[in-house]
């Protein structure tokens, strides 16, 4: 095909080119084989042979069949180089600088016409490309398309360090564009089913910062990389050619890390970085992709909102908590007799506390009168009487905790019978994981497989959970967050099913509740709990239930312990009861050993009693 057609796509151009007036098919399919060729038209082999594109936009392309055919994309822009300049910014060269630039390289294009690309001129020049940041907020749980982090690129202009603010450069960043407002459940389905298009956007630095940092209450972290000035600019070149291109967006696989990851090798050809991730990527793992492949230069950390009035609030008594949450109520309690009586250093301390407090309240509400005059009043005392510098604790970044994948062996036996298991969780992270880099009191686990061989070479499917989401945040005297777990799929529960005690279930359940800090590094909690179950033990199709869930999570020298009871009482009557311990060793950072144990009571069948010692893997 590519040989039919390359005389005629030759034709228009063999009488301007001069340094190179007829390349030969050969030299045109060795270049359309080069790396960073491929990286410009977001090639990968396709899983039956030849070619497909990333890029789900036919304006992409000059070729008919551009986004299969490397070869013909690259014969077709030959040609698209030397038309008529007049074109201005409509003209391919404006429209395509990378590939412009790299053609003009590679074949020493010496002679092409010479457009006025004045549109493209000056949208580089405003953003004067010199050097990268990666930054990463770290995972939300109550947005179904943050719970994993994110990631997007600060481009920066010269003289950031020196003399320059962060606030003063772009955002670049990859996401689904979503049209309308559908529901959690529609978002995340569309989500993993490529449903929405995905869109480049660069945009001021200063609004991604206040949208993650504040709005969401977010940690960032910041990556300065070694890119160059002539690297960046190269990234940046080839944003523009993919100005309003749709690509489809899938959360685990082709999101907003993956696409950065392309940009990265289209910097700096020859990184591969998205050769590491074939089947997920976590936002978590491409950091660490990038670490490992020597670009990070140094990290800073920005502290959310909430961060920061946890810090200030963390050294005040319970009478100073008290008048802190009195103040962002009515900052006419400043000339309180009782107030003014407290020492200077403490009232400093309240007085910012109550600001921050004011501030973190009305994030993403529009701005009245009362809290602007709070804000006002409580801002004039804080000037004439500063508080000391904040200082917050910076936590393990999260590139050094644990990978997204985990691969689990265990040992165990339940009642008189023993049995191996062998288990597969795509991601990520549970409450007894290792938990450097992760906050103690949230768990994500997706697409988690258990399988169990009984004596006697017995196999049965032990669980097949789809999704399984807690969030359990203390509450504390000035913040009241709501804890919240949600889970579905497939598990084993006393029964009468044919293989013993055992019955496997379909379940959806979640629940609601509160967290408590206990003590240092100590965690109460407790939840009302719903479940919907297909059970074949059941008369009715689905059977609900209500309940509760409350335990302990503790960190301690080894790992983190969690003690659990949990009780499911049936509309039919059934009551279902468990208590569990769990215990993990942190061998590594990752590799953990887990000792495992559970009591089970139903009145469908026996108590039963299961132990087991589980070594968990966690590699990408």
């Amino acid at each position: 095909m590519f040989k039919r057609l390359l005389p005629l796509l030759l034709g228009g151009a063999c009488a301007t080119l001069q340094a190179d007036p007829q390349p030969s098919a050969a030299r045109l399919h060795e270049l359309a084989a080069e790396p960073f060729w491929l990286a410009l038209g977001h090639y990968q082999r396709d899983r039956l042979g030849g070619w497909r594109s990333h890029v789900d936009d036919g304006g992409f392309f000059l070729a008919e069949r551009g986004e299969r055919d490397p070869a013909a994309e690259l014969a077709a822009t030959l040609v698209a180089l030397y038309r008529d300049p007049a074109l201005a910014d409509r003209h391919p060269q404006c429209r395509f600088p990378a590939r412009t630039r790299w053609l003009r390289e590679r074949l020493a294009l010496d002679d092409l016409p010479q457009p006025q690309c004045r549109e493209y001129t000056d949208w580089y020049a405003d953003i004067a490309p010199h050097s990268t940041v990666l930054v990463f907020p770290a995972a939300y749980l109550n947005s179904p398309s943050s719970m994993f982090g994110h990631t997007l690129l600060r481009i920066d202009p010269p003289g950031i360090d020196s003399q320059g603010s962060p606030l003063l450069s772009y955002a670049l960043n990859f996401g689904a564009y979503i049209e309308g407002s559908d529901n959690s459940i529609l978002y995340a389905w569309k989500g993993l089913m490529g449903g929405y298009p995905g869109l480049f956007a660069l945009l001021p630095y200063r609004e991604k910062l206040a949208e993650y940092s504040r709005l969401e209450n977010r940690d960032l972290w910041e990556y300065r990389l070694n890119l160059s000035a002539e690297e960046t600019g190269r990234m940046v070149e080839h944003v523009w050619e993919l100005r309003q291109i749709q690509f489809d967006y899938y959360f685990f696989d082709e999101n907003c890390s993956y696409r950065l990851l392309e940009l990265l090798e289209i910097a700096r050809p020859g990184l591969e970085l998205t050769d590491r991730f074939p089947l997920t990527a976590i936002p978590a793992d491409t950091v660490r992709a990038v670490e490992q492949a020597g670009l990070i230069e140094r990290s800073a950390y920005r502290p959310s909102r909430e961060k920061e009035l946890l810090a200030r609030a963390d050294p005040l008594s319970r009478p100073e908590r008290d008048w802190t949450r009195r103040l962002a109520g009515d900052s006419t309690a400043l000339d309180a007799a009782a107030f003014q009586a407290l020492p200077a250093e403490r009232r400093a301390l309240v007085q910012d506390a109550a600001y921050r407090l004011i501030r973190y309240r009305k994030n993403g509400e529009e701005r009245d009168d009362t809290s602007a005059r709070d804000s006002y009043r409580l801002l004039q005392a804080i000037n004439r009487a500063p508080p000391p510098r904040l200082a917050v604790e910076r936590p393990v970044p999260p590139e050094n905790g644990h990978q997204s994948r985990t691969w689990q062996l265990a040992l165990g036996s339940r009642e008189d019978r023993s049995f191996a298991e062998y288990g597969l969780r795509m991601a990520y992270h549970d409450l007894a994981d290792n938990l450097d880099g992760f906050p103690l009191g949230a768990q994500i686990e997706i697409a988690q497989l258990k399988l169990r061989q009984y004596e006697g070479d017995h196999w049965q499917l032990q669980r097949l959970d789809v999704a399984n989401i807690r969030s359990l945040t203390p509450r504390s005297t000035l913040l009241s967050p709501l804890s919240w777990q949600v889970g579905g799929g497939l598990e084993r529960v006393v029964g009468k099913g044919r293989h013993d005690d055992e019955q496997l279930v379909g379940h959806l359940n979640g629940g609601v509740g509160a967290t408590w800090h206990l003590a240092d590094d100590l965690l109460g909690f407790a939840l009302a709990t719903a479940r919907l179950e297909r059970n074949g033990d059941f008369a009715a199709f689905l059977s609900p239930a209500a309940g509760f869930d409350a335990g302990l999570l503790w960190r301690n020298r080894l790992g983190n312990l969690g003690l659990e009871a949990r009780a499911d009482y049936f509309h039919n009557g059934e009551v279902r009861r468990e208590l569990s311990l769990v215990q993990q060793w942190e061998i590594a950072g990752n590799l953990g050993l887990r000792l495992a144990a559970r009591r089970e009571f139903s009145q469908q069948g026996a108590p039963a009693s299961e132990l087991s010692l589980q070594l968990r893997w966690y590699h990408y």
